[in-house]
């Protein structure tokens, strides 16, 4: 059977080009990742999902048809998830706080600037 009668896949050339193309791709993709792009896609995918949140008033209020007794109640609610979430997130820093701080104390001054640089680097969560 000639070269040129092969199926397409059995062609050395053709296999050899489509693993080029396929490493390159990984290689670029990559070395995005570890260039920032995976902190860029997931802050716009959580923007993405803020903007359609499930529970907001006007989404529940249109889509449920409440009565205006039902939507004073429903913001009611949400306001309260909300403060509450917001306690949680205040909450977490302080535990974080004091997890830093309990951490310079065991830490010689030495120590102290290391840990002090590292703990810049991470991200805020």
């Amino acid at each position: 059977m000639l070269a040129a009668e092969r199926a397409t896949w059995q062609n050395w050339r053709i296999l050899m080009m489509l693993s080029l193309v396929f490493l390159a791709g990984a290689m670029a993709g990559a070395l995005g990742m570890r260039a920032g792009l995976h902190d860029i896609l997931h802050r716009s995918v959580l923007a993405w999902r803020e903007d359609r949140a499930p529970l907001s008033y006007e989404r529940l209020t249109k889509d449920l048809n409440l009565t205006p007794q039902q939507a004073d109640q429903l913001k009611s609610i949400l306001d309260d998830m909300v403060r509450y979430n917001q306690d949680l997130q205040t909450q977490i820093e302080d535990v974080r706080a004091t997890g830093k701080n309990r951490i310079r104390q065991i830490l010689t001054p030495e120590q102290r600037e290391k840990f002090e640089r590292i703990a810049n680097q991470l991200p805020d969560r």
